[in-house]
């Protein structure tokens, strides 16, 4: 126990700070754009709302490696992209904290997106129906009407897109790389000193990564809890 303490006063939170930064602003983009993928993939026709489901899910099936590679290869400065972002807005991705954001975005968005939309496929569409005769025009009825309605699935997907950007190691690794105090998160940290054979310190970093995720977990189930506490069970 003496040693733990040592370490917890000795500890470098610099990967918890990345980490939580990367959490919270990737989590930020895939709200929204897994909101709006959502609804246009919820709106649109069987064979096209195949391919758009297809397409959006892809990263959640892929290993976190090959979207890694995928996205070294679109904003390294020797590509199209890449050169342009940093030859025209001085933007370098590929070794930097943005690198970390879009590498965690990439991965968790299909879970907001695959979450968002199961919520508003389960949307009663005559309460839709009700808003429309009453006069509202789309805008409104998406967001004082299905967005509430599909409130619970959002929360969810939100916290669980959270959960999901903030372990993220295999795309971040490649795309970001490990520079200490800049890209290095959590679990590249933890692989670190794996490799360094420091087991005692990746324990450490173990049980906080444990004990975020089980705040997540706990929240996310207090919400739902309550959501559910007057159904009636069966």
């Amino acid at each position: 126990m003496g040693e733990v303490k040592e370490i917890l006063m000795q500890l470098d939170w610099s990967p918890l700070v990345i980490s939580l930064k990367t959490g919270i602003v990737a989590t930020f983009f895939s709200f929204f754009l897994g909101i709006y993928a959502a609804r246009k993939t919820v709106k649109a026709g069987p064979k096209r709302k195949a391919v758009l489901d297809g397409i959006l899910t892809l990263p959640m099936v892929l290993p976190p490696t090959v979207a890694g590679f995928f996205l070294l290869l679109l904003f390294s400065t020797r590509r199209p992209v890449g050169s342009w972002l940093y030859g025209t807005f001085d933007i370098k991705v590929v070794q930097s904290w943005a690198g970390c954001v879009i590498a965690a975005t990439v991965i968790a968005f299909p879970l907001m997106y695959r979450n968002a939309r199961a919520a508003f496929e389960q949307i009663d569409a005559n309460l839709v129906y009700a808003a429309r005769t009453l006069g509202m025009p789309e805008w409104k009825i998406f967001w004082k009407v299905v967005l509430p309605t599909a409130g619970p699935g959002v929360a969810a997907g939100t916290i669980l897109t959270f959960a999901r950007a903030l372990g993220e190691y295999g795309a971040t690794s490649m795309l970001a790389g490990n520079i200490p105090g800049k890209t290095g998160t959590i679990s590249q940290k933890i692989a670190m000193v794996i490799q360094d054979g420091d087991y005692l310190t990746a324990g450490v970093w173990v049980g906080i990564v444990m004990m975020i995720a089980f705040g997540i977990v706990f929240v996310m189930n207090l919400m739902l809890g309550k959501r559910m506490k007057n159904i009636k069970r069966w």
